[in-house]
């Protein structure tokens, strides 16, 4: 089993402005703890060499990620070195007209470690995907992150998210959650 880690969506603006005024505070810091989590799993993959699949939004003209843009830019933590491959979307799954799924199978993966950001969307359906295309994934239960819809906060989409997906399957593959500490590649 080679495991591949899947980052997605962690752009400079990516939950820029998608707050309440006294909610994006919240939004910005949770969002900050999350990248943080994700750039320490981003360490441990590249110390054993593990394959690092890093997806980056990109947006039309009038869209916060707008293609080009500052906001558009992947965060520094998480920024692609040589061996790291970088995959454009434009849709919230992360295997809709890219080449991932390809680049999946040229590096023999078979498990993926995935976080990043906008749970609801890119998150969820990414994940699901992989699991309908024969992929074993694990969600870093606190390595996803996202801002307030409606009335639901952040918190509670991810806290619902995360109990949604936990053991989602299509045969024999499915998903299974693990804190970032946990996580670990070979």
């Amino acid at each position: 089993m080679t495991t591949g880690l899947l980052l997605i969506d962690v752009q400079k603006a990516i939950l820029k402005g998608l707050g309440s005024t006294e909610r994006q505070p919240l939004i910005d810091k949770a969002l900050d703890e999350t990248v943080a989590r994700l750039a320490e799993v981003l360490r441990k993959a590249r110390a054993v060499n593990a394959p690092v699949f890093i997806v980056q939004h990109d947006g039309q003209a009038s869209h916060r990620l707008a293609e080009g843009s500052d906001g558009w830019l992947l965060r520094d933590e998480i920024a692609p070195q040589d061996r790291d491959i970088v995959i454009h979307k434009r849709s919230c799954d992360s295997f809709f007209e890219t080449g991932l799924q390809t680049c999946l199978k040229e590096n023999g993966i078979t498990r993926l470690v995935v976080g990043g950001c906008m749970t609801q969307f890119c998150i969820d359906t990414t994940a699901r995907r992989a699991v309908s295309l024969g992929y074993d994934v694990t969600l870093m239960s606190d390595g996803h992150m996202t801002a307030d819809m409606g009335d639901l906060g952040f918190q509670q989409i991810i806290a619902h998210h995360n109990a949604v997906l936990d053991e989602f399957d299509a045969g024999s593959h499915e998903i299974r959650l693990a804190e970032a500490a946990a996580i670990n590649f070979g």
